[in-house]
């Protein structure tokens, strides 16, 4: 028997300064690396891109990088081959050159996500243009690429943006979708019920905390609403609290005391299940804010130094409270004429009120959607 030496011939090297043409011409069945490290809501408001790949070429292999706070959002999501967790370093860089990516997205485009996709073997290597550490990649998107003929874009068109690029037919963006872990589920109505809100018992999730002091409206504001909502709509509240809100715990615990049940022990997955469970979301501009809109829960909310345009909620039927102010997306801490910031304390229990009976008018009964469907 005569014995066929190992093929040695090298693999093509892609034509990079064809950009629209490298998605097209990946090989069936090719590995496609997206980094997308740190806060959930960019990883939410990632997927819809994803699914528009996934959707032209099921055959391609996407690959995720994301933190392990993060990785739950993805589980069971039909255009994700495969979760890779962030580790150490040198531990990623091994797991990610064992995979023979043929091509590599840095939708992050922060110095650990550039090292990650620069030591990921791929030959190309995909990130906006004037990043950091531009020399790692060989593909570079400029800043203002439109996406449907437009310049200024949701963060989730953002996302899209290195797909076009590379190839990605012009097509309608879908809505994000994140899927509900069933023993999580079970563990939410559980706990729901020794609380007493029983499987049959509508209630709103309230998320009162965010990142900065000027994107959370206030807390006894909150507690308005949800006083509103037992009286007028017999629907029960439960605030949730999580990682950065330990400065309004105190006053939560207090305004709440006879308002609603706290939940702040829960996990990714918890969360996930309490929100699909929910028939209303109310909350500042956050990272659950993009887990309820994915769950295709109605979103009420209230935005203060952030921009809506960029960060509202993607695809879910919502309402958006925001100052009326010149000065609105205020980078500042305060306002440059007054002692506190006014961004978010402008927007009054009325019109959030108003927003949420504009949404229940419309409502249904929330349903589930399991990690184990496809839908």
């Amino acid at each position: 028997m005569t014995v066929q030496p190992p093929n040695t011939t090298p693999k093509p090297i892609p034509d990079t300064k064809a950009p629209s043409s490298l998605l097209p011409n990946l090989p069936r069945n090719a590995n496609v690396l997206i980094v997308r490290l740190r806060s959930i809501g960019d990883v939410v408001l990632t997927l819809p891109a994803l699914q528009a790949l996934h959707e032209w070429r099921p055959d391609l292999r996407i690959h995720m990088l994301v933190e392990r706070l993060s990785a739950p959002l993805l589980e069971g999501h039909p255009a994700i081959a495969e979760v890779i967790v962030l580790r150490k370093f040198w531990e990623t860089v091994r797991l990610l050159r064992q995979r023979e990516f043929s091509i590599a997205f840095n939708m992050h485009g922060g110095p650990t996500s550039a090292f990650l996709t620069r030591l990921s073997g791929a030959p190309v290597r995909v990130c906006w243009a004037q990043r950091q550490f531009s020399s790692f990649y060989n593909v570079h998107v400029p800043i203002h690429f439109p996406v449907a003929g437009r310049m200024e874009m949701h963060t989730a068109e953002h996302r899209l943006q290195q797909l076009l690029y590379t190839g990605l037919p012009e097509m309608p963006l879908p809505a994000a979708k994140v899927y509900v872990n069933t023993d999580a589920a079970d563990r939410v109505r559980r706990k729901l019920a020794e609380q007493g809100i029983g499987p049959d018992q509508p209630y709103a999730v309230m998320r009162p905390g965010a990142s900065q002091a000027n994107k959370r409206w206030p807390t006894k504001r909150f507690a308005a609403i949800a006083q509103w909502l037992r009286e007028a709509h017999g629907i029960a509240t439960v605030v949730n609290l999580g990682p950065g809100d330990e400065q309004i715990v105190a006053e939560v615990k207090q305004r709440f005391a006879r308002l609603g049940i706290i939940v702040s022990d829960l996990d990714l997955r918890g969360l996930v299940a309490l929100l699909a469970g929910s028939s209303l979301f109310i909350g500042n501009d956050t990272g659950p804010t993009h887990i309820a809109a994915a769950l295709g829960r109605k979103c009420v909310v209230i935005f203060g130094a952030s921009d809506s345009k960029v960060w509202s909620p993607w695809k879910t039927e919502y309402r958006l409270l925001e100052n009326p102010f010149p000065c609105k997306q205020c980078p500042q801490g305060k306002c440059e004429s007054l002692a506190a910031s006014q961004c978010i304390s402008a927007i009054s229990v009325d019109e959030v009120r108003d927003a949420c009976e504009a949404l229940l008018q419309k409502s249904q009964e929330p349903r589930l959607r399991s990690s184990g469907s496809r839908e």
